[in-house]
C-alpha cells in the first residue's frame, strides 16, 4: 500500500513514466502471487464481492475494491481492529487518538487516497443499488459461500451490511 501510495499519483499524472508505472506494477505483483501472504492469514473475501460488481455492472476490479474494502472495514472493524491499528499506524501513521479513532481515521485516509486518484468509493456513484447487493448474496449463499476470509468473518450478512453501507 505504501507504493501505491507513492506511486500510484505518479502513474495517474504521467502513465508513460516507465519507473513509476513498474514499480506499481511490481507492487500489484507481488500482491496477487501470494507472496505477501507467506506466513500470515490473508483475507481475499473483499475480491469475491468485488468480482460480483464486475460481473453485474462491468466495473473494473481495482475500483471494486475501493468500494467493498472500506465497507468490509466498517462492518468488521471490531473483529479487525488490531490489523486496522496496525495498518493506520504503519501505512499512514496514524498514532493518535483512541482506538477507535484511529480505526476511523485509517479507513478515512484511505477512502481519500482512492478518491484523490479520481476512484469513487461508493455504488450510489457507480448507479448501483440495494438489488445489486440482493442478487450478490443471493449468489453466495447459493455457491455456499456463507464465511468467506481468513477467520470466516464475511458471512452473508456481512457482506450485506459492507455493501450497504456504501450505497
Amino acid at each position: 500500500m505504501k507504493t501505491l501510495i507513492e506511486e500510484g499519483p505518479k502513474v495517474y499524472a504521467n502513465p508513460a513514466d516507465y519507473d513509476a508505472m513498474a514499480n506499481l506494477m511490481w507492487s500489484a505483483t507481488m500482491a496477487l502471487n501470494g507472496l505477501i501472504a507467506c506466513g500470515v492469514p490473508g483475507d481475499w473475501s473483499v475480491h469475491s464481492i468485488g468480482h460480483e460488481l464486475t460481473a453485474f455492472h462491468g466495473i473494473d476490479h481495482a475500483r471494486t475494491l475501493a468500494i467493498v474494502l472500506p465497507g468490509l472495514w466498517k462492518t468488521l472493524r471490531e473483529e479487525k481492529k488490531d490489523k486496522l491499528l496496525q495498518y493506520g499506524a504503519r501505512v499512514w501513521n496514524i498514532t493518535t487518538g483512541t482506538a477507535d479513532e484511529r480505526v476511523d481515521a485509517a479507513i478515512a485516509r484511505t477512502v481519500e487516497f482512492f478518491e484523490s486518484l479520481g476512484i469513487k468509493t461508493r455504488l450510489s456513484d457507480y448507479n448501483i443499488g440495494r438489488e445489486t447487493i440482493d442478487k450478490i448474496v443471493s449468489r453466495f449463499e447459493e455457491r455456499k459461500w456463507l464465511d468467506l476470509g481468513d477467520r470466516g468473518l464475511t458471512t452473508l450478512l456481512v457482506t450485506r451490511q459492507a455493501l450497504e453501507c456504501q450505497l
